[in-house]
């Protein structure tokens, strides 16, 4: 199969090195990466281009953006930025981090599950974050969920789906549109990746309403919210970060802000989230 990496970076010279090093220690190397250097004022691009130099690979696109860093739409126009100079000759294309290490059966990993069911959409490993000494699982989200930092789609998935949204949410909107369109989503628990930077490490303040939004844009509804919102702040260790939620959902809505999904997806991604929350209840 042949693998096309986007990896949108930003001032990642100290880290996206040990990156593409484990990329190109696959035992199934890809057919192409794709680095957008995104406004980086640090040697991200030098670093770059001494990979590229001795692997023919891999590439390097400029772009112009500000620096602040907002979750969801500055990673997804960097990587839709890289996107476009790719040609239609790939087989699976990946969003990725330029914070993370792969172990080097990644790639060989999802081969195996992706040729094992030409109705599996997606799939991913799960990221580990490293903590006094040890690399343990960065739990902020349920096991059957990929990432926003390693996604994996195959390549009539992500058609389907209308590509990345540039906005937050992006990374749950596309399995549930997986969901939506019976593909299915696969977690290989064996495939442990270290991601060097905690997740959100990089957010300024303006971001913290920026959830409740996506949720209201996901089409989930005040009751969904609420209970998304309860869980994220208790797993993230943060009970205040409920009420940013909350204020960000009715912000979108009393704003009118459109929804990333049809009448019709959001209704079936309603019922779906219901119907899991309540076979967790009961």
């Amino acid at each position: 199969m042949n693998y096309y990496l986007v990896i949108p970076a930003h001032n990642e010279a100290t880290l996206i090195n040990l990156t593409l090093q484990s990329l190109i220690s696959q035992t199934v190397l890809p057919k192409k990466i794709v680095v957008v250097n995104d406004n980086s004022t640090d040697d991200t691009e030098a670093v770059v281009n001494a990979f590229a130099k001795a692997h023919p690979y891999i590439s390097l696109v400029n772009k112009q953006s500000t620096a602040v860093h907002l979750p969801g739409s500055k990673v997804i126009q960097a990587f839709n930025t890289g996107f476009e100079t790719l040609d239609e000759e790939y087989d699976v294309i990946m969003k990725i981090d330029a914070d993370l290490i792969f172990p080097t059966n990644y790639l060989e990993t999802l081969t195996r599950h992706f040729k094992s069911d030409p109705e599996i959409g997606m799939v991913g490993g799960f990221c580990y974050i490293e903590k006094e000494g040890k690399w343990i699982l960065e739990n902020l989200t349920d096991k059957d969920h990929i990432r926003g930092a390693l996604k994996a789609y195959r390549k009539e998935t992500f058609k389907q789906i209308g590509g990345l949204k540039s906005q937050m949410g992006w990374d749950t909107v596309d399995e549930l549109l997986c969901k939506y369109y019976n593909l299915k989503v696969i977690t290989d628990a064996s495939l442990h990746v270290k991601h060097l930077k905690p997740t959100g490490a990089n957010y300024n303040k303006t971001a913290r309403y920026k959830q409740g939004e996506a949720f209201y844009t996901l089409g989930y509804g005040f009751l969904i919210t609420a209970i998304a919102s309860a869980k994220l702040s208790f797993m993230k260790k943060k009970p205040l970060l409920f009420l940013d939620y909350i204020r960000g959902f009715f912000k979108a809505k009393s704003a009118g802000t459109a929804l990333m999904v049809t009448k019709d997806q959001a209704e079936f991604i309603k019922k779906y989230r219901l119907t899991k929350m309540k076979e967790k209840l009961f």
